[in-house]
């Protein structure tokens, strides 16, 4: 079984950035797509960014510009940059990987910007 370790998260102010990192413990070199998804207190989960194993990327429309997703298939890690970040990106950011057979998700790690 996959597991994926989310590190990064923290207290930042309004207009500061942070970088998230995920961590697999196994090869992403066979997923289909990788994501970040994050939920805040009473809202749904929803998708922020995503990347396909052809380097694809998607992003919500409330971080375009902003965030960035990338991964390194070497060190099995699938990051998110944040820049410009505003009080509404405060939630909990959990990564996850889709491969053929199943999907996966991290434990979830908090992400909370001060005005």
């Amino acid at each position: 079984q996959v597991q994926l370790v989310e590190s990064g998260g923290g207290l930042v102010q309004a207009g500061g950035s942070l970088r998230l990192s995920c961590a697999a413990s196994r090869s992403l070199s066979n997923a289909n797509t990788m994501a970040w998804y994050r939920q805040a207190p009473g809202k749904q989960r929803e998708l922020v960014a995503s990347i396909t194993k052809d380097s694809n990327t998607n992003y919500a429309d409330s971080v375009k510009g902003r965030f960035t997703i990338t991964s390194d298939n070497a060190k099995n890690t699938v990051y998110l940059q944040m820049d410009s970040l505003n009080v509404e990106d405060t939630a909990v950011y959990y990564c996850n990987v889709k491969f053929v057979l199943f999907n996966v998700w991290g434990q979830g790690t908090q992400v909370t910007v001060s005005s």
